[in-house]
């Protein structure tokens, strides 16, 4: 029997190491010896590994988009009508993206804060990602569990489904049950006669956009009726209330894609006539990434928000940052689990960019991002600005 190991067994074992690695971070987490210091803790995320340390590259990547936001640019801008005017733009365009989970979950209120104090430049979201924010203006959304049921829920009065009874329209008695259901979002719940108080708040609202359509003139596109619901919902909880009261555009391509959808499927028998000009608001989106100095992407989660803001960025030959947060996998060949470097195949990202994305639920992930970015600049960020309630 031999006394030592067989030669092709060591090399294979123990082979040298490339010295490349000796100019590489060093792995080590957070030391709880030293207390409980909360910055600390999400500073060590980058020599964590895994998705920790792609936590902290996100970080990275948006304080850079912040930094360079923050060189504002004097600049001349043409009018439509052929005038040219000066304006001063930021050195970094931001981009927000979200799905509409996100504004159902507690998610809204970091979202919230950035319009509050302007520091994103351009939201898009989903049709629920606008309605939701509106409801809960109006009521309450609950805590539930994700093992609840369905069955049981259904035949306990609660269920899944997509389209509210509208009670000013449906003559059926059906509709006094539907008012006591409730819909679930995960482990959320939503009664559904949140939705019912949505249509009272919103069908007046309708009917003044009809009537200012067919008598002034006004041209409705998605952003603009969302600017106006802003105005109307006049609650500083909401979200597009600051979009509003802060001229942040806020653009939802597929708007008609729920509980907005469904109202203005009601209301087209009602007072039909009502019609949005979508092409308005792709010629809006695409200039404001044409025209931008560079741009920055943040997108919560997938699918068209994702898209719809990789595109605009297209057209200025890709964005100069980018942050993905999401669970999906490019497996498929979906757009909502491509990594960054798809999109830089596009033109969507720039080829000298160091886009990030964090596999991870947003819900978990966001508020750490804005903590360690957005709220730690808000003092230069909010430099000069006065928001009111």
């Amino acid at each position: 029997m031999a006394d030592k190991a067989p030669s092709v067994a060591m090399e294979a074992v123990l082979k040298q190491s490339a010295d490349i690695l000796l100019d590489m971070p060093k792995i080590r987490g957070y030391d709880f010896n030293k207390g409980v210091d909360h910055r600390a803790l999400l500073q060590s995320y980058m020599t964590t590994g895994f998705q920790a340390s792609n936590m902290g590259l996100a970080i990275n990547e948006i304080n850079r988009m912040i930094e360079k936001r923050l060189q504002m640019e004097e600049v001349e801008v043409v009018e439509e009508c052929g005038q040219t005017t000066k304006s001063i733009m930021p050195g970094c365009t931001i981009f927000l993206g979200y799905t509409s989970n996100l504004i159902s979950s507690g998610v809204r209120e970091s979202i919230r804060y950035l319009a509050e104090h302007s520091m994103v430049d351009v939201i898009v979201t989903t049709a629920g990602g606008i309605e939701e924010d509106l409801i809960k203006c109006l009521a309450d959304t609950y805590l539930g569990d994700f093992a609840l049921p369905g069955k049981g829920l259904r035949e306990q009065g609660i269920n899944r489904c997509d389209h509210p009874c509208s009670l000013g329209l449906c003559p059926h008695p059906l509709y006094v049950l539907l008012s006591l259901l409730v819909r679930r979002i995960g482990n959320l719940l939503v009664p559904n006669s949140n939705y019912c108080k949505f249509e009272d708040w919103l069908m007046p609202i309708l009917d003044q956009m009809v009537l200012e359509q067919d008598t002034e003139g006004t041209r409705w596109t998605p952003s603009k009726m969302i600017h106006r619901l802003g105005k109307e919902i006049n609650n500083p909880e909401s979200v597009y209330y600051w979009a509003y009261k802060n001229n942040i555009p806020v653009f939802s391509p597929a708007i008609t894609d729920g509980s907005l959808g469904d109202m203005m499927y009601f209301h087209s028998y009602k007072k039909p006539g009502l019609v949005l000009d979508i092409v308005g608001d792709i010629r809006k989106i695409n200039s404001l990434a044409v025209f931008a100095k560079q741009t920055g992407m943040i997108i919560l989660g997938g699918g068209l928000i994702k898209h719809h803001i990789a595109n605009a960025n297209l057209m200025r030959n890709g964005a100069n940052f980018s942050v993905y947060v999401n669970t999906g996998q490019e497996f498929d060949g979906s757009d909502s689990g491509a990594r960054p470097d798809e999109a830089v195949s596009w033109g969507k990202i720039r080829v000298d960019a160091k886009p990030v994305k964090v596999y991870a639920d947003a819900t978990i992930v966001f508020p750490l991002l804005v903590a360690e970015t957005f709220a730690l600049h808000a003092d230069k960020l909010t430099a000069g600005k006065k928001t009111d309630g």
